[in-house]
């Protein structure tokens, strides 16, 4: 049974074939994805669901902004957030916001609203759902440090609700489940000025685009840091900054970052990643861990 066929016709204007990832992701490279699907609701995903033959498989793309897309696209459907799932609310002093909205719409609310905590949001480039995957942050602050709890769904529509030491939030990683589809979160806020909170976050922006490159094809931060490490650091002394694959390379300003120059394929990118990678375990005895995520298949593998 196709996906199609299998969708009920009310879901159909929510379903796309062969949509082209690189239009919608920061890198801008990548296949298409067989299918992508936007729900608008918990429950248009948990119809979707509830009808999906079980054998097609199912990824979670957020902003797009932290992602690797290989070549030869995604297989199944790939399920974007849109609507009620990608909009925030103040709930007395706790902002819930749904795992579509981005970081930074989060923490422009919160400013709007006069509640401060939040401010650290507007440095990371990603959706709600990616930063509770990843426990993402900056600025010394990290979603399980203000998150009360998080709304999922699994494969087969169940709803779940969990708190940050439920899903073992730990430095850039989570444990929960890979079936759950981040729904919605929950955030702790403490009174502000909404003047001052955007102070504060106009100069977290500022110091990010003096530090990292901007302007550019490019995804977060690509590797963790490593434990008693600053991935940059050991990147910087294995000789990569500025090392070349194709029309990727590594950014001169930063050297944790992948540049696509407008030429690059996602396997340049990727063999460009991995050569970093091997580098510094050559020259520092120190694992790299990617941060950025890689989907999809290869060329190679297209059959």
């Amino acid at each position: 049974m196709s996906v199609m066929s299998s969708t009920p016709l009310s879901l159909h204007h929510r379903l796309v074939a062969g949509k082209a990832l690189r239009e919608i992701t920061w890198l801008k490279v990548g296949g298409a994805a067989d299918w992508l699907f936007e729900p608008h609701s918990a429950e248009e995903l948990q119809l979707f669901l509830s009808h999906l033959p079980h054998d097609i498989p199912i990824t979670i793309m957020g902003a797009g902004s932290n992602l690797l897309v290989r070549d030869g696209g995604v297989e199944g459907v790939v399920i974007r957030l849109a609507g009620a799932l990608a909009e925030a609310r103040l709930d007395g002093t706790s902002i819930h916001a749904g795992a579509g909205c981005t970081d930074g719409q989060v923490a422009r609310f919160a400013a709007k609203q006069g509640r401060s905590n939040l401010e650290f949001l507007v440095g990371i480039p990603g959706t709600i759902g990616g930063g509770l995957r990843m426990n993402a942050g900056c600025y010394g602050s990290e979603f399980r440090d203000v998150l009360i709890s998080a709304t999922a769904m699994t494969r087969s529509g169940t709803i779940i609700r969990a708190t940050a030491d439920e899903m073992g939030m730990a430095y850039r990683h989570s444990n929960a489940p890979q079936d759950w589809i981040f729904l919605s979160a929950e955030f702790t806020t403490i009174a502000g000025t909404s003047d001052i909170i955007r102070v504060t976050m106009k100069d977290m922006i500022a110091n990010r685009g003096a530090a990292q490159p901007v302007g550019v094809r490019t995804g977060g931060s690509t590797f963790a840091n490593p434990d008693g490490h600053k991935a940059w650091q050991v990147i910087d002394a294995a000789g990569c900054r500025g090392l070349s694959v194709g029309g990727a390379h590594i950014s001169e300003k930063h050297c944790n970052f992948l540049i696509n120059d407008g030429s690059a394929t996602a396997a340049d990118l990727e063999t460009l990643g991995e050569d970093v990678r091997a580098r510094v375990a050559a020259h520092s005895n120190v694992e790299l861990r990617w941060e950025i995520k890689r989907i999809g298949r290869t060329e190679k593998e297209i059959v």
